[in-house]
This record gives structure tokens, C-alpha cells and sequence, in this order.
């Protein structure tokens, strides 16, 4: 297993960029560590080195993706991310404590929390539908990332039109929160859901708008016609 992350931690050292490093640096308010590659190209690296391991079972992949996303860099965080989502086909109902720890543990910036949870935690809800209820705890967290990730595992789920329902549950629960990542996490569930249910969103949104963060009102009404933004919008 060591070998495999070496090999990983060296290819990636080896297409760091100074200049990428520090514009990266500037892109988040908080502190994140990186190498400085571009996404495309660690996407790339993350896929070649997965080649060799791609026989592997769900539970060596996974401490692999521990290791990665215990570095704290986020170039490794998105390998993890990628090579947990290869192994979608394995989940098991076993896998939300794992995604739980990981989420609790090692997401520090929205870039890596989007990434898991979009993909990795959003398909495991799409397969075992009852850990929604899960998703209804961490947006009780007082940890921003747990939060956000409550409602960003539901994005991809929200494109195809399901769980609206259970997506106004957190919106209701993430409603008042200060936080801007959390505030723009669930204004962009509710702007996705609102492609696939119109109507139903902006209803939703006309009830809450009064109290609502302008932050969240605007991600979530992004997507509508002007006329029904305008009336959003309207005080």
C-alpha cells in the first residue's frame, strides 16, 4: 500500500506548478495545502495509478483513499475521491460510517467536501435511500463541512428530479445557518432540484424568502426565468 501512494505522491510532485500553487492558494479563503496541478491533469494521474489497483476489493481502495485524504493536500483528497466513486458498485450499507468519518474527519474546504459528496456519498443515498435520515443528522452538525455536505451529496440526485421532498427537510434545517458554505451548499441543492421541479422549488422559496440568507435566495433561483427571480427577489 505504501508503494501505491509513493507512486501516487511522486507523480504528483513531479507536475506541480509554482504559479498554479499560488493561484490555487488565492481561490479559497481558508488555508489549503496543495502541489499546484490543475484539475484535468490530477484527474489524469489519479486514473493512470488506478489501473494498477483496479482488481483490488472496496476495503483495500478505501484505506488507500484514507491515506490520501489524511495528507490534508488537495490534489490527494481528489484522487481519494475519485477512486472511492470507482468503486461505487461495491458499496454497501456498511460504507455511510465510513463516509461519515471521512466527511468529520478530513474535509477542511468545499472543494474536497463537493467532491466526495457529489459523487462518492450522493450515489451511496441513491443506493441506500434510508440514509437520507443520516444527511438530516449532519445538517444538525456544528461542523461547516458536515453541514454543507448534507445538502451537497444531494446535487446529483437533485438533477434527476428525486428525494425533493427530503431536500426541503434540510433546506428547512439549514435554513438560518450564518455560514456562507453552508448558506451556498443548500441554495445550490435547492437551484438544481428547481430544474427538475420548477414550480415546486419556487414555491418552496416564496414561502422561506423573508427569512431566508440573500446568499442562499440567489444560488437557489439562479436556474428560473426573470420573471420568477424578479418575484424572488422582489421585498
Amino acid at each position: 500500500m505504501n508503494k501505491i501512494i509513493d507512486n501516487v505522491r511522486k507523480d504528483l510532485i513531479r507536475n506541480s506548478d509554482q504559479k498554479v500553487k499560488q493561484q490555487g492558494e488565492r481561490f479559497f479563503k481558508e488555508e489549503v495545502t496543495l502541489y499546484g496541478i490543475r484539475s484535468a491533469l490530477v484527474t489524469n494521474i489519479g486514473r493512470d495509478h488506478f489501473r494498477a489497483i483496479d482488481n483490488k476489493d472496496k476495503e483495500f481502495i478505501f484505506s488507500l483513499c484514507r491515506e490520501l485524504l489524511k495528507s490534508g493536500i488537495l490534489e490527494e483528497s481528489f484522487i481519494a475521491c475519485n477512486w472511492s466513486y470507482n468503486v461505487r458498485k461495491q458499496y454497501n450499507n456498511e460504507d455511510f460510517k465510513t463516509f461519515e468519518k471521512w466527511v468529520n474527519e478530513y474535509v477542511k474546504n468545499w472543494a474536497t467536501c463537493d467532491t466526495l459528496c457529489n459523487h462518492t456519498v450522493g450515489t451511496f443515498i441513491e443506493m441506500y435511500p434510508e440514509y437520507l435520515s443520516g444527511l438530516k443528522i449532519w445538517a444538525t452538525s456544528d461542523n461547516r463541512w458536515v453541514k454543507r455536505a448534507s445538502a451537497v451529496s444531494l446535487i446529483v440526485p437533485a438533477r434527476k428530479g428525486i428525494f425533493l421532498e427530503d431536500i426541503f427537510e434540510i433546506a428547512d434545517i439549514l435554513h438560518s445557518d450564518k455560514d456562507d458554505m453552508v448558506q451556498k451548499g443548500y441554495g445550490w441543492m435547492l437551484k438544481v432540484s428547481s430544474q427538475a421541479h420548477q414550480k415546486e422549488v419556487f414555491d418552496y422559496i416564496m414561502k422561506k424568502k423573508s427569512t431566508m440568507p440573500r446568499t442562499s435566495l440567489r444560488y437557489a433561483i439562479e436556474k428560473m426565468p426573470k420573471e420568477l427571480k424578479a418575484m424572488a427577489m422582489a421585498k
